[in-house]
């Protein structure tokens, strides 16, 4: 015998027993965006690496370290999806769909970055992405966190979660900013570790965002970001805590929040919770004006967040129990005539009741081992066909959860039956 394959480290099976909560999620993401005016759009999981070195940055740690990147057979370098704004954006170019228009996106699948598994953080994981495009102003920032509050509530998760917010400026105050930091913690590289000290010759807003609790009295007594805003940012920012204090939307502002990717300007937000050990973040994003402009594109506004499904689903799985799906009703039968009544009674229950699920005992054995298989699927009844309901052109109905007595019911009687013991699913 072979040796058994495992997946790749870091890319996870999701079971059976663990759908629930991921099914639930879906449903509640999917319902909620729609009823905001946004529209899905499904982007390739591969694309072109030069997209990602145009848009995060080819010094962020996501391209220079965790990106799954290789050459296929006619030479182009192609990466593995590490984040969902660039495909967005390229399809949006691509497509038409962005220059003088106004667009509500929203996407869900999984992404890819070589990182150290643990928990709450895989290689392969999956985020759900809202982006908008085309308008300027604060108004459609508090429009998306609010719909991203709104998620948190419709998923019972809100008193878990806390939103923190910052404004990263424009580009121009930005790098008049990054200036005065380089020479803040060139003054104090003694005090840094090594990933700061590669940092502060980069991206050296990212540390600011270190977890390093070394670190923090340093980047204390570093010069805030908020104090160096460019006269338009502040009042973008001053417009929308108004906005957001209005909608009752409760945040918290966080100097320190940057980011990871070099295309943000203005506002950024976190969604954060303390329930998760070190993986605080849940939901994280903000605004991209210049990106669409950076991929080829005409100037044109952006802003957007992504949700990490992983985490979430953590958050979830905390908060309340998520049982394996079970079937409605288990079909036990006899011999080759009695399945085959079976199947055909089987087919008729799915088309009058779609909202139940009914399994067919496929494997054979004697009633005894096909009653046991029942009850061990979790069934709330069982319906038998054996020799004697052949001959009566019957059904045996067995409620398997509840101490009634079974029943017999004549075929034409079966689904008012079921009905009745499954709360009236007509």
């Amino acid at each position: 015998m072979g040796k058994i394959i495992q997946a790749v480290r870091g890319m996870n099976d999701t079971l059976p027993q663990e759908i629930a909560s991921w099914q639930f999620l879906e449903k509640t993401l999917r319902h909620v965006l729609q009823s905001y005016g946004y529209h899905e759009i499904r982007t390739p999981i591969i694309e072109k690496t030069e997209l990602f070195k145009r848009s995060i940055g080819e010094a962020t740690d996501i391209v220079e370290k965790e990106m799954y990147t290789f050459s296929d057979r006619n030479g182009d370098s192609l990466t593995l999806r590490p984040e969902g704004t660039a495909g967005c954006v390229r399809a949006g170019l691509e497509q038409g769909l962005l220059y003088h228009q106004t667009q509500r996106f929203w996407y869900l699948g999984p992404y890819f970055r070589h990182e150290r598994p643990q928990k709450g953080r895989y290689r392969q994981f999956h985020q759900c992405g809202v982006e908008a495009f085309g308008m300027l102003g604060p108004e459609i920032d508090a429009e998306v966190i609010m719909l991203s509050a709104h998620l948190f509530e419709k998923l019972g998760l809100a008193p878990y979660v806390t939103l923190e917010l910052n404004s990263l400026g424009s580009p121009d105050s930005r790098a008049a900013y990054r200036k005065q930091l380089v020479d803040y913690f060139t003054q104090h590289q003694d005090q840094l570790d090594d990933d700061s000290r590669r940092r502060l010759l980069t991206n050296p807003l990212r540390i600011l965002d270190s977890k390093n609790p070394e670190l923090h009295k340093v980047i204390e007594q570093a010069p805030k970001l908020h104090e160096h805003l460019d006269e338009a940012s502040a009042e973008h920012f001053k417009q929308l805590q108004y906005f957001l204090t209005e909608a009752g939307i409760a945040f918290q502002l966080n100097p320190r929040l940057v980011r990871g990717l070099d295309y943000y300007t203005k506002t950024v937000f976190e969604w954060t919770t303390t329930a998760l050990g070190a993986q605080g973040a849940v939901c994280s994003g903000g605004r991209y004006d210049g990106l669409i402009e950076q991929l080829g594109g005409q100037s044109t506004a952006g802003l957007g967040f992504g949700l990490g499904m992983e985490r979430t689903i953590l958050l979830l799985q905390q908060v309340k129990e998520w049982p394996a799906p079970t079937p409605d009703v288990y079909f036990i039968s006899g011999d080759a005539s009695a399945f085959a009544k079976a199947l055909r009674l089987s087919k008729q229950l799915k088309n009058h009741f779609p909202d139940l699920s009914f399994v067919l005992h496929c494997a054979g054995g004697s009633l005894k081992n096909q009653f046991k298989k029942a009850n061990q699927s979790g069934a709330t009844l069982a319906l038998i066909i054996a020799e004697e309901e052949l001959k009566a052109n019957a059904v045996t109905v067995k409620p398997l959860r509840e101490d009634i007595p079974q029943e017999r019911v004549q075929e034409h009687d079966l689904m008012t039956t079921v009905s009745r013991l499954l709360g009236n699913h007509d």
